[in-house]
């Protein structure tokens, strides 16, 4: 079996190091937002024997490239890897272009489908260029798992297997309850955690990051470098960002989501959307604003200012990293010109044919709503206005011309219909 070589002594295991200011404050840095730090005093001395040394730690985080796009909820984890990045410490990108093969049964109640290698390949090659959104892609290190993982062989996989029970193994919550449901668990499926264990030893990890729903996994990490003589990496667990309804985790199944691709008006408006109390969520969790600044905004606000400013802050923030300042600029002017009634820059031209036609199959052809009885619905709510003005006959024949549609508060049309 091919293995990273062994260290039967850990370098600085046994001596405590004092932290000096700055260690504390990146201590404070790392646990910002975090739902758990394990263990937290043996990453303290993690950092203390970096800065002795000038040693970056190396803080690895993997990710599957089960899907090809990225949705703010996705950059919570990376934006953690960018703070740790501007620490000064190596942050490795890994593609699990290996154990995307097995699929992660990680939260699943059911076997996960596998990946063929073509979507595999499809997927990974965008997935990084997007998480370059968030973390400096000059400073990190890209690594695939299937480096370490393919050479080694069925030999080499029994011996890896022989480290773990199947006991420990159903100690993992997602397990038990399909044991105990008497839905199938495949073999291959605790080969997952093996894997990604084995990662962290192929790479000497000193910190792993990833999901709440990632915690068994990552102590499995713990277990293996142990095994193989290394000091084990401390593992950091990140919350999971609720959507824009507040209560929900941000998915686009759920239709709750903003995706790091989409047009810097839309994604502009669509923090703007969110709660006053969900704000400070989203400053916790996304914001590279110091933990000062974001106290001098609670201060502000519980002073008397107005939320809304506070949250134009990082809508702005936001559609700034993924867009420019430039545009970030524009979607705020965009915003509040809508906000006073005002068509956007940027909606969609569209000509048709076929004039007079009623309003309902009009907004029908125009994709503002999905169906005739929709566009029905939305007229008797008062959420349909034909150049500003609101519409309320649904059997209204919208003659030959050039008209702006509106549906709601964020959907614009401007149509030219012909005879």
């Amino acid at each position: 079996m091919t293995s990273p070589q062994h260290n039967d002594k850990a370098p600085g295991a046994t001596t405590l190091l004092p932290l000096s200011d700055a260690v504390q404050h990146a201590l404070a840095v790392t646990k910002r937002g975090v739902d758990e730090l394990l263990i937290e005093a043996e990453f303290a001395q993690k950092l203390a024997r970096s800065e002795k040394t000038g040693t970056p730690l190396r803080i690895k985080l993997g990710l599957d490239p089960t899907a090809p796009d990225l949705h703010l909820g996705h950059t919570v984890v990376l934006n953690k890897m960018r703070q740790l990045q501007d620490l000064g410490h190596t942050v490795i990108f890994l593609i699990g272009d290996f154990t995307s093969m097995i699929g992660d049964p990680s939260g699943r109640n059911a076997t996960r489908p596998p990946l063929t290698r073509e979507q595999i390949e499809e997927n990974a090659q965008t997935y990084f260029k997007q998480a370059s959104l968030v973390l400096d892609p000059s400073k990190t290190e890209i690594r695939y798992n299937s480096e370490w993982c393919d050479p080694l062989g069925s030999r080499g996989l029994i011996q890896l297997s022989s480290k773990y029970t199947v006991a420990r193994m159903m100690e993992r919550d997602d397990f038990t309850k399909r044991f105990k449901a008497g839905t199938p668990i495949s073999v291959h499926e605790f080969l997952y955690p093996l894997m990604q264990g084995y990662d962290s030893v192929a790479l000497h990890s000193d910190l792993e990051l990833g999901g709440t729903d990632q915690k068994f996994n990552l102590l499995v990490g713990r277990e293996l470098q142990k095994d193989y003589g290394q000091e084990p990496q401390c593992i950091l667990t990140m919350p999971l960002l609720e959507g824009l309804d507040g209560v929900e985790k941000m998915s686009k199944s759920k239709n709750n989501y903003i995706a790091i691709t989409e047009p810097a008006n839309t994604m502009f408006a669509k923090v703007m959307s969110i709660s006053d109390e969900m704000m400070w969520r989203y400053y916790d969790l996304l914001s590279f604003c110091t933990l000062e600044q974001i106290a001098l905004y609670k201060k502000s606000v519980a002073d008397g200012q107005n939320p809304r400013d506070v949250k134009v802050a990082i809508a702005q923030e936001i559609v700034t990293r993924f867009h420019n300042k430039q545009a970030a600029e524009d979607a705020l002017a965009d915003f509040v010109n809508r906000s006073k009634g005002g068509i956007p820059d940027d909606i969609a031209e569209i000509s048709l044919n076929g004039a007079p036609i009623g309003i309902a199959q009009l907004l029908k052809q125009t994709n503002l709503c999905a169906s005739t009885s929709e566009a029905m619905r939305m007229v008797d709510q008062g959420g349909v206005r034909i150049d500003g003005s609101v519409i309320s006959d649904k059997q209204l024949q919208v003659k030959a011309g050039t008209v702006v549609l509106q549906v709601g508060k964020r959907k614009f049309a401007k149509v030219t219909l012909s005879i």
